[in-house]
């Protein structure tokens, strides 16, 4: 059974099976944002059913468990960059096709599965970046990961911040933080905010882009405490 506050921990040695995917959302939700996934959080079979016969294609199966265990959290997947209701799902040309999951908030990109892998169980995603379209995670379970991490990040409101991290401070980051079991992955705005990479320890959680002097970091706080903790850790210029 999962337990404790440290996202670290609960990722240790990675995602490497879906099962693990969906035992980190359910620990998530529940030691994280409080409200612990329920049966009406997820998408119904038949609307599920009917995205499916609009694309004419079965969705592979890590994207269509994801929308039924959590597809209507909000809180989960649509924050900043929102996954698309089932309802919206569409085929981009690009690549021979990709199915869209995921668009950014102002339409400057959008993650998706490449038609050719979409027989996969889990096929790997593709973020549609400044230089095209780009590799993201080579499972569609990390994406959901990252997915779930990131919309939680910036949907927390008073738990939430973010500053431009100097070298000098880095490592403080790597004395005081763990890394996260989470590949490498691209941010799309551009290759100085790339390689994206996680970071905790009980009750915090900060999101480095890029690692370049004055890099951007995002941080959450399980408590306005935790939240408190990173900024005096880190003690950069914080936004909020």
């Amino acid at each position: 059974m999962l337990d404790g506050s440290d996202v670290s921990v609960v990722l240790r040695g990675g995602a490497q099976t879906r099962s693990r995917t969906w035992d980190f959302v359910r620990w998530f939700t529940d030691a994280w944002m409080g409200c612990p996934l329920r049966v009406e959080d997820g998408c119904a079979e038949a609307e599920l059913a009917a995205a499916e016969s609009d694309l004419g294609f079965e969705l592979p199966a890590a994207l269509r468990k994801g929308f039924e265990l959590f597809g209507r959290r909000d809180d989960l997947t649509r924050q900043q960059d929102p996954l698309v209701r089932p309802s919206g799902l569409y085929v981009d040309e690009a690549l021979s096709g990709v199915l869209v999951f995921r668009r950014e908030n102002q339409d400057c990109a959008c993650w998706g599965i490449p038609l050719e892998e979409i027989e996969q169980d889990d096929p790997p995603v593709v973020v549609e970046s400044r230089e095209g379209w780009i590799p993201f995670f080579d499972r569609m379970s990390l994406a959901w990961v990252e997915l779930v991490l990131s919309e939680s990040l910036f949907g927390a409101d008073s738990l939430y911040d973010a500053c431009e991290l100097s070298d000098t401070l880095v490592p403080n980051l790597q004395a005081r933080y763990a890394r996260v079991d989470l590949p490498d992955h691209p941010m799309w705005a551009s290759k100085d905010d790339s390689p994206v990479r996680w970071y905790a320890a009980p009750g915090r959680l900060v999101r480095r882009d890029g690692i370049e002097d004055q890099s951007w970091i995002h941080a959450r706080g399980r408590t306005p405490a935790d939240l408190e903790t990173i900024r005096a850790e880190l003690p950069g210029p914080w936004v909020c």
